[in-house]
């Protein structure tokens, strides 16, 4: 499957921006238990105009971070892998197994709890972290095994989307969300008038934040309805939905989720955080995302082969899904921004964020070592 050259850029974006994410979560947990600690952790909670620099960056930046799913959506949608209703069933089936399994397993161990809302949590992959996994195997890797991983990663971050708005909005506050939706709606006016200029689009997205982050329902969502009111065209280089996320891939992978990682992962580990994993909801995360990502992709891919709903691709075998399965168990951003928002006391959040991290861990060195021996071994039998 020949990979077009958006893609091939897509690609090692968000490769490289994956292994500056490695770093930088390796740096705060550092920093977050060192001497430097409560200096560290206290800058994140500075105040300004209303809001600590986290709230800034987990409300305001991550908008843009959605926006640039949104634009991503958009174009595997319109030109895209999942253009095909052919091309796309195998990652769809596949990103739904890996979404259902998951959320089942974490509520299965939380029902009636507490940590029930965490359901949300193992559902989702993180892109950039297992995409820059999956090129640590060299050029070994088919490009239907990536196309197959991104495809799988951008629905995995739709369904994410979904659920936030579904199930993580408290109570609504009606005259902010019709001020947003009907901002939205001048949007999509202008798209069918075609006005092609980027700045109204982006006045129109940053006032429909404003109203959408008063609204109750996430100010993120903004990022993603701007995404689809902007022109799409043919997708050229001239179309403005493409000039836009080839501006945004570089500020987005380099700085935005960065300053994500460091402002989220700054967790003073408790004395006791040892005894905290085998808790339900760190159980529930765990299982969700190292055995229930795997087990849904996997098996939901291979069932909907067997009765003919999907096909492999003829350059890939069933046991790249089965490690690619394991990469889809690298939650990090999405698992971490949803735990936010499931949870409202420090101690739970924080004890997610280890568990999401181990398990993170643990996922992409399962994916990377089996992935590896699979590849080997079909090298050395050719």
């Amino acid at each position: 499957m020949k990979a077009t050259h958006l893609f091939e850029d897509f690609f090692h974006s968000e490769k490289a921006g994956g292994l500056v994410l490695m770093a930088c979560t390796v740096i705060s947990l550092i920093l977050a238990n060192s001497g430097a600690s409560d200096g560290y952790l206290h800058f994140w909670h500075l105040e300004f105009s209303g809001h600590s620099i986290s709230h800034w960056i987990n409300d305001g930046l991550m908008a843009i971070f959605f926006l640039l799913v949104g634009l991503e959506l958009e174009r595997e949608v319109y030109i895209g892998e999942l253009s095909s209703l052919k091309n796309a069933l195998l990652p769809v089936v596949a990103a739904l197994g890996g979404m259902l399994v998951p959320a089942g397993l974490h509520f299965l161990l939380n029902r009636g709890t507490e940590t029930q809302a965490g359901a949300g949590i193992p559902m989702a992959t993180d892109i950039a972290f297992a995409l820059a996994v999956l090129s640590l195997l060299g050029k070994r890797v088919p490009n239907s095994l990536k196309i197959f991983l991104t495809a799988l990663a951008v629905i995995d971050d739709l369904g994410a989307i979904l659920v936030i708005a579904i199930f993580y909005t408290g109570s609504v506050a009606w005259v902010n969300l019709i001020a947003a939706l009907s901002i939205y709606g001048a949007l999509l006016v202008m798209n069918r008038l075609k006005i092609r200029n980027l700045i109204p689009y982006l006045i129109g997205g940053v006032v429909m934040w404003y109203f959408m982050l008063h609204s109750g329902i996430h100010a993120t969502i903004a990022g993603v309805l701007t995404a689809f009111a902007i022109p799409f065209g043919n997708g050229d280089e001239k179309s403005t939905s493409f000039i836009l996320q080839r501006f945004l891939h570089r500020p987005v992978a380099f700085g935005i989720l960065p300053l994500f990682a460091l402002a989220n992962t700054a967790v003073a580990l408790p004395g006791d955080w040892v005894h905290s994993l085998v808790e339900a909801n760190s159980l529930g995360i765990f299982a969700g995302l190292f055995l229930g990502k795997p087990l849904g992709i996997f098996t939901f891919s291979f069932c909907s082969s067997l009765i003919g709903i999907a096909k492999l691709p003829s350059d890939l075998k069933w046991t790249h899904i089965l490690g690619t399965g394991f990469l889809g168990g690298i939650g990090f951003t999405m698992s971490i921004f949803i735990t936010l928002l499931a949870f409202g006391k420090d101690a739970i959040i924080d004890q997610s964020k280890i568990v999401i991290l181990i398990s993170s861990f643990l996922a992409g060195i399962v994916g990377f070592v089996l992935l590896n021996i699979f590849l080997k071994s079909e090298k050395s039998a050719q």
